[in-house]
């Protein structure tokens, strides 16, 4: 996994291809640089994946290309991966260029996303967007049968009323105030758009819960502080997704055993204090009006990579079923506990106060400076409370 983007490539946040690349975007397995010919006894698909070389997509490339089922594994990213067994074709998934790349292929997982924390929001959004747009008309135009998109299950919201479960056609009620979602929200509706566009074309969507595995969000941030941040009032519940359960997903929807709308995630959830239990760190609970104000005003100056409306994804439930894999035989090989003390591994060592990651020295300073300015927002929110009753 990048440690930049959970989904896909690791790169700048130019998003601007690699001026070192070749020339020759067709990048062969093998030494000689020559195309081998497809293996005649395997009748499975050719499948092709966008934001191959690291992260999920270079996970699920290496899955596919040890499977008995698959007959090829085309493998397109701004720079080659490891797997010589695929056949890579360097260039960026917005460049038109890309539907001759994909002639021949049956399905596309498309995994070229950014949802890096520290991206400019208007590159981030120019990128997946119109990345996916392009990989949806390209891959109608090759002749592509079938595009697997990744997303989230934050496109169904964390609000106070949701069902626990969530099921997986319930009404994606997010809104663009949280990191990327914005962005997932756009990708899911052209997907629902593509095949209306391009009959024949199948779009597949498969949402993670908490996506764990060497990945780097605002979620996994949470769990990087000295105190868990809980705002009163609220039932947080917690439902993980480890990166090797998400990729068996998705070969399941790329293989075709599967499809519509997916959640993935491992079986049930956990509340708060079980969490608090596992972890070992405590809570730190502030009134609401108090958190949202002060992450807002936070994000406001630059201090915090994550706006306010990350935080009601540790307010609310926003748990889902996984009864359409379950159905067609999937199953994940992580639990909720393993996944969330893989998580403690990871971000062991890491200091992260309200969304900032900080180094070491800086740690026990900064995080006494936020502390501060929560506790000087609060007192400011009690003050203009108390003028407001007294009519001042």
């Amino acid at each position: 996994m990048s440690s930049r983007d959970p989904y896909a490539l690791d790169k700048d946040s130019s998003h601007e291809p690699d001026p070192a690349a070749p020339a020759e975007d067709d990048v062969e397995p093998g030494e000689s640089g020559v195309r081998p010919p497809r293996n005649p006894a395997v009748r499975g698909p050719v499948i092709a994946v966008t934001g191959a070389a690291s992260g999920v997509g270079a996970a699920l490339v290496s899955r596919l290309a040890a499977s008995d089922e698959v007959k090829q594994v085309v493998a397109i990213d701004e720079r080659r991966g490891d797997c010589a067994s695929a056949t890579w074709h360097v260039l960026d998934v917005r460049d038109p260029a890309i539907a001759e790349k994909l002639r021949g292929a049956d399905v596309v997982v498309h995994l070229a996303l950014d949802l890096d924390l520290e991206t400019d929001p208007a590159a981030r959004t120019a990128y997946n967007v119109r990345g996916t747009q392009t990989v949806l008309t390209a891959a109608a135009a090759a002749g592509v049968h079938r595009v697997v998109l990744c997303t989230s299950a934050m496109v169904y919201g964390a609000l106070p009323d949701n069902d626990i479960p969530l099921a997986e056609d319930s009404e994606l009620r997010a809104t663009a105030e949280a990191t990327g979602v914005g962005d997932l929200l756009e990708i899911e509706r052209l997907g629902r758009r593509a095949p209306r566009a391009h009959p024949g074309l199948n779009v597949t969507v498969v949402r993670p819960a908490v996506l764990v595995g060497g990945t780097d969000t605002a979620l996994t941030r949470y769990f990087e502080s000295p105190r868990l941040l809980v705002v009163a009032g609220s039932r947080p519940t917690w439902q993980f997704c480890h990166v090797e359960d998400l990729v068996s997903a998705l070969e399941y929807a790329a293989l075709e055993k599967v499809d519509g709308e997916l959640a993935v995630g491992c079986e049930g959830w956990l509340e708060q204090e079980e969490v608090e239990e596992l972890s070992g760190i405590r809570r730190m609970e502030l009134p609401s009006a108090v958190a949202l104000g002060a992450a807002a005003r936070l994000h406001r100056i630059g201090l915090t990579p994550s706006p306010a409306g990350d935080l009601a994804y540790t307010m609310h439930p926003w748990v889902v079923s996984v009864s359409a894999l379950h159905a067609a035989g999937w199953r994940p090989r992580w639990t909720n506990e393993e996944v969330l003390a893989e998580l403690l591994q990871e971000v062991a060592g890491r200091h992260t106060v309200a969304g900032r990651r900080l180094g070491r020295k800086d740690a026990a300073t900064a995080a006494g400076a936020a502390g501060a300015t929560v506790a000087l927002l609060g007192a400011a929110a009690a003050v203009r409370r108390a003028r407001k009753r007294r009519g001042i």
